[in-house]
């Protein structure tokens, strides 16, 4: 397994971003001024964005895994990952997520902790409903990890 951080061509990853984020506009909103990991284990298996949005507080703005790879743990070792690599630049660490169990489940395994929400996020945000694990989301959840 091997982790490359991607510094050019982000858009060529755009098929399995819109796995994470099911409209361009918004990943196009933080594609460029993040930072791009992809996941390689004999071929790609996962990408992730990361933002910096303050003075040492950064944000998982994506993080996907092709469906015939999912629950194999790649999504797991890539969060371990990019905490390690932020780990002496970042006092915080956030995510946001639908508010579905299963995404909550994922986060909070692998160490963050529900931090707030913001009402309404996927409905004002959007040009469509937004639906995760069948369910129709409104409110975006942020998770957080901190560091000492």
């Amino acid at each position: 397994m091997e982790i490359k951080r991607i510094t050019s061509d982000k858009k060529q990853f755009l098929d399995l971003l819109l796995l994470a984020d099911e409209q361009e506009s918004m990943i196009d909103t933080y594609l460029e001024r993040g930072e791009m990991f992809a996941l390689h284990d004999d071929g790609l298996k996962a990408i992730a964005v990361v933002t910096r949005e303050g003075e040492r507080i950064y944000e998982i703005k994506s993080i996907a895994v092709y469906p015939a790879f999912q629950r194999q743990g790649y999504g797991k070792r890539l969060i371990d990952y990019l905490c390690a690599y932020y780990r002496d630049r970042c006092s915080v660490m956030f995510v946001g997520t639908g508010d579905t169990a299963s995404a909550l489940s994922f986060y909070e395994h692998c160490g963050f902790r529900v931090s707030h929400r913001v009402k309404d996020f996927f409905t004002n945000n959007y040009d469509h409903p937004v639906f995760d694990d069948g369910k129709l989301l409104a409110d975006m959840v942020y998770l957080r990890k901190d560091f000492a």
